[in-house]
């Protein structure tokens, strides 16, 4: 269970006695508690949350994205009162490269950004609880929810003033990231062959950020229309190629004519001086 709601962050933590120096790593900290999500929706949700956006963070050269793993965002969490981590979660301004868990103390910070995914038996815990946890003692910028069975309860909040104020979605429904520059939005559609209402990241624009089919799709079809526009090149060279043979059996056609012809009339001036 998370420490009181009103504990003091960790950047402000005094390491205990009981703490060895320098505090643990995440390779001495537990990093698992064998639960498992609650749905297999909610898993593909927080998979098709990480896959998509991880490439954009890629391209960025830095920053992190996972979920469902824990979050030690105080040293009083060493005693084993482990915080079961967001469904999903990023942090700017950081290395990418695997994690076994987010270590506050070493990674000089906590999430920046957080969703999580709601349940029958999570919701009261996500929206109040956990809530406070990430406004109160994570200090975290931007937490969203959305209910994957119910994609009207969806909501985004930003920190201000040390207290979460609602983030007012646009006109088609999308709810802005200012940290991330991009958006989350309800898309109804089919992932790994589960057709429902999905939590997306998207541009500003709507531009939704592409899974790994969809990916593979695109790279399909641009190899295709990159197939096809050669087939249209060599289409049009042959046509060329064929144009350019054309004239030039023209011209010589045109060549022994003339030369016919001019024998013709050296032949004809020829019997008239001869006569």
């Amino acid at each position: 269970m998370p420490r009181s709601a009103t504990a003091e962050p960790w950047v402000n933590d005094e390491a205990p006695d009981y703490l060895p120096s320098p505090p643990p790593t995440q390779d001495e900290l537990p990093c698992e508690d064998g639960e498992p999500m609650e749905t297999q929706r909610h898993k593909w949700q927080m998979d098709l949350l990480i896959e998509t956006l991880d490439p954009w963070l890629a391209a960025r050269g830095e920053g992190y994205v996972n979920g469902n793993m824990f979050v030690y965002y105080t040293l009083e969490q060493t005693r084993g009162l482990h915080f079961r981590g967001p469904d999903c979660f990023v942090a700017l301004g950081v290395p990418r490269g695997e994690r076994k868990c987010w270590v506050s103390w070493a990674e000089g910070k906590a999430p920046d950004v957080v969703i999580e995914l709601l349940s029958a038996t999570t919701r009261r815990q996500d929206k109040g609880e956990k809530m406070q946890v990430y406004q109160d003692c994570m200090r975290v910028s931007e937490y969203f929810w959305f209910d994957p069975f119910n994609a009207e309860d969806f909501a985004g909040f930003f920190l201000n003033g040390g207290r979460y104020e609602p983030i007012e979605p646009d006109a088609a429904g999308r709810i802005a990231s200012g940290l991330l520059g991009l958006t989350l939005c309800c898309w109804a559609g089919t992932y790994r062959g589960i057709e429902a209402t999905w939590l997306r990241w998207a541009t500003p624009d709507g531009e939704l950020l592409p899974t790994d089919a969809e990916t593979g799709d695109a790279r399909a079809a641009a190899e295709a229309a990159r197939a096809d526009g050669e087939a249209a090149r060599a289409e049009s060279e042959a046509a060329r190629a064929a144009g350019e043979a054309e004239r030039a059996n023209a011209e010589r056609l045109r060549a022994e004519r003339a030369e016919a012809e001019l024998a013709a009339l050296r032949a004809e001036l020829g019997r008239q001086e001869g006569g």
